[in-house]
């Protein structure tokens, strides 16, 4: 009866579509779904010669599973992982193994681990990135828990993962809840470049007034250079769809009142935790947030006052100037999450080998470019480099880019174009390396009000003054 070798917990697309890409790889694959149209498709959609099984029993699934038993969830985080943890828990030997590959918060992941391991079971959170496709292909996929337990579970991940240069976008990162951290990381900074290119198109097409060709194929010939990534390329595609109905480009129909799922929000509120400043991560949150105020936008236009559309000159190096800061403002949001994970590893005790995290971003994954091949590097060479704008190669680069950082937010308030991300990675990138900066009157302030004194520059000690 134990003849599979890796469970999947909930048949949906993803779980489906990784169950697959297990099976296609030639390693036993069992299903668990109370869904009996979910279990049937996927009989369906497998190959002929693939070895899988799909059940809507919990005690039939548990027990046709080698032990130790490998099974990973992918269900909605929150009360759904739990709930389907207490339905296998009865089932379940020492030495099982549950996977969590959902997008759990952190302290979650981190509960779970205590509890199960009092029950003698390892539970790793898991996250995985590439959406539909990538489960199906080939994900980024991050785990973290216990580094003996992930031997069971290497072969399976290493074969199903995308590769790069053969090396597979899957490693073990570290103890606790590392992996499903690593992964909320990973979408404040997708929610970061997402928002940095909605801006870049914005100033194409409100503030220079570009064709709809023009711009996208300059996101095209972006993504065909040093910029390649993930996001550059569908951003091209989507801007090439054009709706059956209409035959007008699809992208002008659809609402602008963005939604989310919390990742973001979650990676910048801990961030506030750890004090790590991410302010275009911040300012990616709040945009969606400010876009949900549809009906307000509408009033506000007409109200307020600002810049007439296509009022300020454009200069004629723009193409350069834009496609250099959208590099530089990359960058940046880059060293932001990498600061984050230094940061948190040393807090919550990760061991997180950032090379490592870098590597496993490079294929599969929502966030992978070519940037990060440079990031590899970096870290490479100095595997405690604080930040990544302190890398030799990177911060020459930087050097040299950022006059056009500062002429596309200077050309953007002059157009009345929001562009938050590239103003908050300008501001970053000033603030960084600014030896001085004029926090020194803050702490005045809040002795003058609170007593809560401050440190001087010319002597040791903690301080208080009488400012009245």
């Amino acid at each position: 009866m134990k003849q599979y070798d890796f469970g999947v917990v909930g048949l949906g697309v993803m779980g489906r579509n990784l169950l697959l890409n297990i099976a296609d790889h030639h390693f036993a694959a069992a299903g668990l779904d109370l869904d009996a149209e979910k279990v049937k498709a996927l009989e369906t959609e497998k190959k002929d010669e693939a070895v899988v099984k799909g059940t809507t029993s919990a005690a039939e699934f548990v027990e046709v599973l080698k032990t130790p038993r490998a099974i990973m969830f992918l269900v909605p985080a929150g009360k759904a992982v739990d709930s389907a943890i207490n339905s296998l828990l009865p089932f379940l030997n020492e030495g099982d193994i549950l996977i969590d590959g959902g997008n759990s918060y952190f302290t979650d992941t981190d509960r779970r681990v205590t509890e199960l391991a009092a029950k003698g079971i390892h539970f790793f959170g898991m996250g995985i990135s590439g959406g539909e496709k990538g489960a199906r292909l080939g994900p980024s996929m991050m785990p973290g828990g216990d580094k003996q337990a992930y031997e069971r579970l290497r072969p399976v991940f290493e074969a199903v993962a995308a590769k790069v240069n053969g090396d597979p976008c899957v490693a073990y990162l570290g103890s606790g809840s590392a992996g499903n951290y690593v992964k909320m990381v990973h979408n404040g900074i997708e929610y970061a470049i997402m928002q940095l290119i909605s801006e870049v198109y914005d100033l194409m097409k409100r503030g220079f007034r570009w064709s709809e060709t023009d711009i996208q194929k300059t996101f095209e010939e972006w993504n065909n250079s040093e910029l390649s990534s993930f996001l550059l390329e569908i951003t091209a595609e989507i801007l090439k769809k054009k709706d059956p109905d209409t035959g007008t480009l699809l992208v002008d129909l659809i609402s602008d009142q963005a939604r989310q799922k919390g990742t973001g929000k979650w990676t910048s509120q801990n961030a506030m935790d750890l004090q790590v400043p991410v302010p275009v991560i911040d300012s990616a949150v709040m945009m969606r947030d400010l876009s949900a105020y549809k009906n307000e936008r509408i009033e506000a236009s007409a109200m307020l006052n600002g810049p007439q559309e296509g009022g300020a000159d454009v200069p004629a190096g723009i193409q350069t100037q834009l496609k250099n800061a959208y590099y530089f403002s990359v960058i940046t949001i880059y060293a932001q999450g990498f600061a984050q994970l230094k940061t948190a590893s040393s807090a919550y005790s990760y061991g997180l080998d950032l090379k490592t995290v870098a590597a496993i971003w490079r294929g599969g994954c929502i966030i992978r470019s070519a940037s990060l091949e440079t990031f590899m590097r970096a870290f490479s060479d100095q595997p405690v480099l604080p930040n990544l704008m302190l890398d030799r190669e990177l911060s020459g680069l930087l050097n040299q880019i950022h006059p056009d950082s500062r002429a596309v937010v200077k050309l953007a308030v002059d157009l009345g174009v929001p562009a938050p991300a590239f103003m908050a990675s300008l501001a970053y990138y000033d603030g960084y390396r600014s030896k001085d900066l004029p926090t020194n009157l803050i702490q005045a302030q809040r002795d003058y009000f609170g007593a809560h004194q401050y440190q001087r520059t010319d002597r040791e000690g903690i301080f208080h003054t009488i400012w009245d």
